[in-house]
């Protein structure tokens, strides 16, 4: 199709790294027919690209496909995609028949299929797509996202992805090298290797492969000349061995900033979590990794926990003391469909959860305060991402904001600031 005569595509992502990747693979997909819009009143294809983590963005969902209902214009088609879709099939179009089509998040690659078919509902967790060569579509021209992995084989009680996304499986090696190095040629300084569990890598193909895992793959990754940067999320602390911790520290190309799940500080509730560690795993973990010097530490933290005493609840607050994390995401237990824990008896107070997030929240400010203070004088080699008014911007090795002062020449390159001012939300910078 001619490029004056494409259709326009307005698409909306809620959720994780994983569905804004898949929403560039949509993209991509479809490129050949529509191109992308920011209005919705002029888009003939709308598409919301769905979170299930927690109860919050599902509700969000149907409130935005109320507000796209109102604007769209007259014959334009609106699709949900993501986790959403996947664990709700054909009710989402029961409860909004304005939808046109439903496609769960195993199933980007067919887009043009649920496209193309009246009220299609496509939401098969088993469909393999890991050999298959997505087209290319990005928002940086200096840095990308590459999936390693989909699914997800953990059984953790209070998450819903393995019903979304259904089990895991490894994308082939040679396709995540071919898809690094084009990224490469293309320009591209830093990637991303994308998975729910990326140290698992390896455990399973749908095709013959030799035996790999993922500190394998990031020494292969790190052999592509003129790349620069290498990024991933989330490794899964169960899975943090020394091999895996001594390659993220030694690999010059590795960026020194990881995210890690926590999720609570009680050993037993996260047996009743089932996700496979202790409280004294996670922090020796933890102190491995703070030997490696300028790390920077991310992590998730489920308050309210089905059971959670205030005994447990200490016990995180005591790894969060000794952790002192760069960021935290925490948030107040949320009961998921086809869960195990949204099904027991011992449902916590949200009213004390609540409580227990402001105390947990406020402890995290006082750490970031103190933080803050230590950066000034410190340098950092920021990747130039953007620039605007004699400003550039980027983010540090170890995963800070920078702001500094430069010129447009800069875009792309890796340059060295020095830190003058530190606040919350990033760095001020002078070269």
């Amino acid at each position: 199709m001619e490029k004056n005569k494409l259709k326009k595509l307005y698409i909306e992502t809620f959720g994780c790294q994983m569905n804004v990747k898949d929403s560039e693979h949509l993209i991509a997909e479809l490129a050949d027919e529509y191109e992308i819009t920011n209005s919705v009143k002029e888009a003939d294809l709308l598409i919301l690209n769905t979170c299930s983590v927690r109860e919050k963005p599902v509700a969000k969902m149907f409130s935005e496909i109320g507000v796209l209902k109102k604007h769209k214009k007259e014959g334009a088609k609106i699709g949900v995609c993501g986790c959403t879709a996947s664990h709700m099939g054909k009710e989402i179009i029961q409860k909004a028949p304005i939808v046109d089509f439903v496609l769960g998040a195993r199933n980007v690659s067919r887009i043009k299929e649920a496209l193309n078919k009246q009220k299609a509902v496509i939401t098969d967790i088993d469909y393999d797509d890991t050999t298959y060569i997505f087209k290319e579509h990005r928002q940086s021209p200096y840095k990308d996202y590459v999936n390693i992995m989909i699914g997800c084989d953990k059984k953790c009680s209070f998450c819903i992805v393995p019903k979304t996304r259904g089990k895991e499986i490894s994308i082939p090696m040679d396709i995540i090298l071919k898809q690094v190095q084009d990224l490469v040629d293309d320009g591209v300084k830093e990637i991303t290797l994308l998975g729910q569990n990326v140290n698992n890598y390896g455990k399973r193909f749908s095709v013959n492969h030799q035996k790999v895992n993922f500190t394998k793959l990031l020494q292969e990754v790190s052999k592509i000349d003129g790349l620069q940067r290498i990024r991933f999320t989330s490794p899964h602390p169960l899975h943090a061995d020394d091999e895996f911790i001594e390659e993220f520290a030694n690999n010059e190309k590795i960026c020194k900033y990881i995210h890690f799940p926590l999720q609570s500080g009680s050993t037993k509730l996260l047996k009743e979590m089932k996700r496979g560690y202790t409280k004294e795993w996670f922090l020796d973990r933890i102190e491995k990794l703070r030997a490696i010097p300028n790390v920077t530490i991310s992590t998730d933290i489920i308050v309210g926990f089905p059971g959670e005493s205030e005994e447990d609840f200490e016990d995180t607050i005591d790894v969060v003391k000794k952790a002192e994390f760069e960021q935290m995401f925490s948030f107040v237990y949320s009961p998921r469909p086809h869960t195990e824990a949204a099904t027991y008896d011992n449902q916590i107070d949200k009213e004390i959860a609540k409580a227990r997030l402001h105390k947990l929240q406020t402890l995290q400010k006082e750490i970031l305060e103190k933080k803050a203070k230590n950066q000034i004088g410190k340098t950092y080699k920021m990747l130039v991402e953007r620039y605007e008014n004699g400003k550039i911007f980027g983010k540090s090795d170890n995963f800070y904001s920078i702001e500094a002062n430069g010129d447009e020449s800069l875009l792309g390159e890796i340059v060295e600031v020095k830190i003058i001012e530190s606040h919350h939300s990033k760095l001020v910078g002078s070269r």
